[in-house]
């Protein structure tokens, strides 16, 4: 694997090239995965798993606070010193590193350390939402782990993270957070029109609990195999009728038949005059390409300049 090297890695929209480290983002998005699995495991169920994600922090990620019999913690994973950092109102620490080493021996690592504090957190030890899942305890395949792509891919996320809470402030009607799926491994906002959904009869239950609501979601992603570019996406659902045929702002954005939905590549982004502005004007075109094919009331939106 090539090294990111120093060479714009100060930049506030640095290269996120994938087929440089999609290896470590494997690794870490599976460890990512074991740690949200907690607090899916030790939280109440929430519409649209609004329980699940892992939120920006000034560090990395952040679980927020849970409770397992009484005990107050959070867990914190850090993408500057490279640990998850396990953390009690009793004033308990526990770190377990993120390293170039398998995913079998930090889950082994993690859960002890868990463990140590009196946390029992009962999961499937299996990733979800992933082609070929490993079970934890078995992976030994993901051990790639180059600390600078894991904090250039944060310091990215940092700044979408604050054009997200930018593009929320701008809608009346319900929305989601802006929180990171670890799943999914994306970072996203829903803002829902208030009308339910009808899940595909064929849902299984992580789309029957996602999908019982009318929404549309913006955000950005990595990239993977099949698509193995980082990128902002958007989508509607129920997906309206002729939505793909609609243009998009920016020029560079367009329709994706592979994922069925509009994306706008990072990298076109990243070398734009105003980065900030071409991902406000994905967001809204698409929020309003959507809002008005499916009728959504026209007043849910704060009108503002980008």
């Amino acid at each position: 694997m090539s090294s990111p090297g120093r060479v714009g890695s100060r930049t506030v929209w640095p290269e996120l090239p994938y087929s440089a480290w999609k290896e470590t983002l494997a690794t870490l998005h599976m460890n990512l995965q074991i740690v949200g699995k907690v607090r899916l495991a030790l939280s109440p169920l929430e519409p649209q798993w609004a329980n699940v994600p892992l939120y920006l922090s000034s560090r990395g990620m952040t679980t927020t606070p849970m409770t397992y019999d009484g005990l107050i913690f959070e867990i914190v994973v850090d993408l500057i010193d490279h640990q998850v950092a396990i953390q009690t109102v009793r004033g308990e620490t526990r770190r377990v590193a993120l390293a170039a080493r398998a995913v079998a021996e930090f889950y082994a690592d993690f859960m002890s350390n868990l463990k140590a504090l009196g946390i029992d957190a009962k999961f499937r030890p299996i990733p979800d939402e992933v082609t070929d899942p490993i079970p934890f305890a078995r992976d030994t395949v993901h051990r790639a782990y180059e600390p600078e792509w894991a904090n250039r891919f944060w310091r990215v996320l940092s700044q979408v993270d604050l054009v997200l809470k930018e593009h929320r402030s701008r809608y009346r009607g319900r929305t989601s957070p802006v929180h990171f799926f670890w799943g999914t491994f994306d970072l996203a906002l829903t803002r829902f029109s208030g009308r339910p959904a009808q899940p595909p009869p064929d849902a299984g239950i992580i789309r029957r609990v996602s999908a019982d609501a009318e929404q549309i979601c913006a955000g950005f992603w990595p990239g993977n195999e099949h698509y193995p570019r980082a990128a902002f996406f958007a989508y509607t659902y129920p997906k309206p009728e002729g939505i793909e045929e609609h243009a998009i702002e920016p020029a560079q954005a367009s329709w994706s038949a592979g994922l069925g939905e509009f994306a706008l590549p990072y990298d076109d982004v990243r070398v734009s005059a105003s980065p900030r502005h071409a991902i406000l004007q994905f967001f809204e075109s698409t929020y309003a390409a959507g809002a008005r094919l499916r009728g959504w009331d026209p007043g849910l939106l704060i009108e503002r300049a980008p």
